[in-house]
């Protein structure tokens, strides 16, 4: 069976097994240390599992953990689909409370995703990301932000797609109910003609809760000249030295195939904070095993991590750890095979200075397996 078909039958088997995402992850407590999420933290996050149907465990879910920071707190993101049992969960909600902002952004979206030749379906599926603030210094209960990947068809850099970029802007702003802005859709496709050949644009965020930007994510950039280049390019506020100075550390303590950067694009211009995200393995998106780890993959940049200042060691050994063999859970109607890695590792620069670096986890559930 296909990729599809696997995530509708265990989306069927893991509906049998509970109600909300509060009841797979009270199952998988042990598999997470204290040191990455504490016992306070965890109950923060099942609070808001709680309101998230459990068929989201059958496409990669995960946390985000701030590596410089000592409280063991953490970020939550889910994955669903339009025409999936989690999509359906969302379509649903929207029709019962239309005050249910998140709700009603993923009913417009799928809507637009629906509707017949699609130019936003081609280029990025049916599927999205949630990335829900928990740990976070977010005030008040800020809806979740919003990630689209260009599934279907990738956007190259020197490839003339600054159309599929507008395409994909124009969609994540429309969901969100929000006024197109002219200058924002331009400072985005000026980031895509920026992006040097070999560079491919991995996914586009929006944070509704948050100053309005657009996140993008461009990956494979073959070295530290070629960061410069781009960031001079777009005219990145804040200082290249710095990015140099971080990405020649990390190149002395291991080997860096590529080097990702995330850039917000809004209506001024390209904001302040800058991610560097060290690529340890090639990633195309649209393989089928795009969140598969080799079991040795991260030792090298987790090695780094641990000569960073600020970084806290005993969340590093508890990551070492995070990346296993397939593993086999019984449930009451059957086997399950868990899957859990490293996504990626993200450097945090703001201005002038290294902020933050935070790891991205992930955990995917599959009952689409023989007796």
């Amino acid at each position: 069976m296909d990729i599809h078909e696997a995530i509708a039958v265990s989306q069927e088997r893991l509906a049998e097994e509970g109600t909300t995402m509060q009841d797979l992850l009270g199952h998988l407590r042990d598999r997470i240390s204290p040191v990455l999420i504490g016992e306070q933290e965890w109950e923060h996050l099942l609070a808001r599992a709680g309101t998230l149907p459990i068929t989201m465990g059958a496409q990669p879910f995960g946390f985000e953990l701030p590596l410089r920071d000592s409280r063991p707190r953490a970020d939550f993101g889910v994955s669903l689909a339009s025409g999936n049992r989690s999509g359906a969960f969302f379509e649903e909600k929207a029709r019962r409370d239309p005050s249910d902002r998140t709700a009603a952004a993923v009913s417009r979206l799928f809507r637009i995703m629906e509707a017949t030749d699609s130019p936003l379906r081609a280029i990025v599926g049916r599927k999205l990301m949630l990335e829900c603030d928990i740990g976070s210094e977010a005030e008040g209960d800020p809806l979740p932000g919003m990630f689209l990947r260009p599934n279907e068809s990738m956007i190259v850099g020197g490839a003339g797609q600054q159309h599929d970029v507008r395409v994909v802007v124009d969609g994540l702003v429309a969901c969100h109910d929000l006024e197109p802005s002219v200058a924002e859709r331009s400072n985005a496709e000026r980031v895509y003609l920026a992006q040097p050949e070999g560079t491919r644009l991995d996914s586009f965020g929006l944070f509704p809760s948050r100053a309005r930007t657009v996140r993008l994510a461009i990956m494979g950039f073959t070295g530290p000249r070629a960061v410069r280049s781009f960031l001079e390019e777009i005219a990145w506020p804040g200082n290249i030295a710095t990015v140099e100075t971080v990405l020649a550390r990390f190149s002395e303590r291991t080997h860096i195939v590529r080097t990702g950067v995330n850039v917000d694009a809004n209506a001024d211009g390209i904001g302040p904070t800058l991610g560097l995200t060290p690529i340890v393995k090639q990633r195309y998106t649209a393989a089928s095993r795009v969140w598969i780890d080799g079991l040795t993959d991260w030792q090298p940049v987790l090695e780094a991590l641990r000569h960073e200042d600020r970084v806290v060691p005993e969340k590093v050994a508890a990551l070492a750890g995070w990346v296993s063999q397939p593993t086999i859970l019984y449930g009451r109607t059957g086997r399950f095979v868990l899957l859990r890695g490293i996504h990626h590792i993200k450097l945090v620069i703001a201005g002038d200075r290294l902020e933050q670096i935070k790891a991205y986890v992930y955990m995917v559930l599959s009952g689409a397996i023989g007796p």
